[in-house]
């Protein structure tokens, strides 16, 4: 089966809800300055501002399951759209700290619930031989949204609009959200879901618009799919069989956070600005990195099958504890400013290269089939959460020393890195059932 246009733009379409996703959660960076003034925010009030989103991301992303696969992927995108907008106009207008906090968890929402349906909605459309690259849309549509997220916060802070600055750089994303909603109205439901709710004749449109070659054939088997994974949608995820990769699924999603990505996104102007560096200058250099994490995201998915999981995530543990130990040396000793771009974008690539890239990939192999969605959203789940607690609280430890959260995470970095040598089998070239095998063996 060959790509066409309308299946490129229907995946394309999900994959926007990614490049949101980036922006939103990224955009808070150039604000949080303004944001301390406006509202006279203590440092664990400005941590709570930022992680509210994310808080409500947990939520998001726990209910955006059921909710989908009852109404469908592209209906519930549709309403996540329009609480983009309603999150980006609320920043923007709000006129105190509550409304705000509600304004950026409604965007929480939309940003848990897209990060599910939208990659569910492209694998459930896509044919086999492309379903990995389509889906991987996502991931990067996430890297774009983080880059222009710094870009517009550069555009906006070059016009010098004053007290009403944070405001603006909220609303514009008001703009690709609009964009977003309006291009899902030019998708159609999967024929996964259509054959779901017993709408054979569209899911056989469907399959043809895509480009499917033998649409009777393709619904036998999507039939014959929905009927195995009702047989097994009753297992439970915790049993002691799964213990191995529960184990796997939850320490990868927390290193992937300890590592500090996420509090380094949201708070790069602040650190740039503990470094010396003014608003245009600090914003020119987070333009930087975020085009440093874009180009190594895509660089991950050319390597991520050659070099293998295990082998990215050792390779990324080593670039990250240097680059977090010449964060913080810059910081203890107050010396080496201009180097502290260097030591970011080599943190900020070797996160990209490897945990950044391969949690997914690892994650959605490491269960068997029977409970894999539940696995999935056990790492996801367990990701968002240490998400959330990392940002709430590094305000609060940069505001007792500005290099004590940067040496922290690399402590744990370094632990993570013999933790993976010793505990993470390698899962390059094996199918399903040779993973399941090898972590059967790893269990005995």
């Amino acid at each position: 089966m060959a790509l066409n246009t309308f299946l490129i733009r229907s995946a394309l379409t999900g994959a926007l809800g990614g490049l949101l996703f980036g922006f939103d959660t990224a955009v808070i960076a150039g604000t949080t300055h303004a944001l301390t003034g406006q509202f006279h925010l203590t440092p664990f009030q400005l941590g709570f501002t930022v992680s509210i989103a994310l808080w409500g991301t947990v939520v998001g992303a726990i209910c955006s399951g059921d909710i989908g696969q009852r109404y469908g992927s592209r209906a519930v995108l549709r309403v996540l759209a329009v609480l983009y907008v309603l999150s980006a106009a609320g920043c923007a207008l709000a006129w105190s700290w509550p409304i705000f906090l509600i304004a950026r968890c409604i965007g929480g929402l939309a940003i848990g619930g897209s990060s599910v349906l939208g990659p569910v909605y492209i694998a459930e459309l896509a044919p086999a031989n492309y379903r990995g690259r389509l889906v991987g849309l996502f991931q990067i549509n996430i890297v774009v949204g983080i880059l222009l997220a710094y870009f517009s916060n550069l555009v906006v802070a070059s016009f010098h609009l004053g007290l009403s600055e944070w405001r603006w750089e909220f609303g514009v994303a008001a703009l690709p959200a609009v964009f977003f909603l309006l291009m899902l109205f030019g998708i159609p439901h999967s024929p996964r879901w259509l054959v779901m709710q017993g709408r054979v004749d569209e899911a056989r449109t469907t399959i043809f618009a895509i480009g499917g070659p033998d649409a009777e054939a393709e619904l036998n088997a999507i039939a014959a799919s929905i009927h195995a994974s009702r047989d097994s949608s009753k297992e439970p995820l915790f049993r002691k069989k799964y213990r191995y990769p529960i184990f796997l699924a939850i320490t990868i999603a927390a290193f992937n956070q300890l590592s500090g990505i996420n509090a380094v996104l949201y708070y790069l102007n602040d650190i740039f600005a503990s470094a010396g560096f003014d608003s245009i200058s600090g914003g020119v250099q987070t333009v930087i990195i975020g085009a440093v994490n874009l180009v190594s995201t895509l660089l991950a998915m050319a390597l991520i099958d050659r070099l293998g999981r295990k082998t990215l995530l050792l390779i990324g543990c080593v670039g990250m504890t240097i680059g977090l130990s010449g964060i913080a040396t810059t910081f203890i000793t107050g010396r080496w400013r201009g180097a502290l771009i260097f030591f970011l974008g080599g943190y900020i690539a070797s996160f990209a290269l490897s945990s950044g890239s391969v949690i997914w990939v690892y994650v959605s192999e490491i269960f068997p089939n029977a409970i894999r969605v539940k696995g999935q959203a056990l790492g996801s789940t367990v990701l968002w959460v240490m998400n959330g607690m990392i940002s709430l609280i590094f305000p609060s430890l940069a505001a007792k020393s500005a290099s004590l959260p940067f040496v922290f995470f690399a402590v744990l970095m370094v632990a993570q890195f013999f933790i993976t040598l010793f505990l993470f089998p390698e899962t390059k070239g094996l199918s399903l059932e040779q993973v399941q095998a090898k972590l059967r063996i790893a269990e005995s």
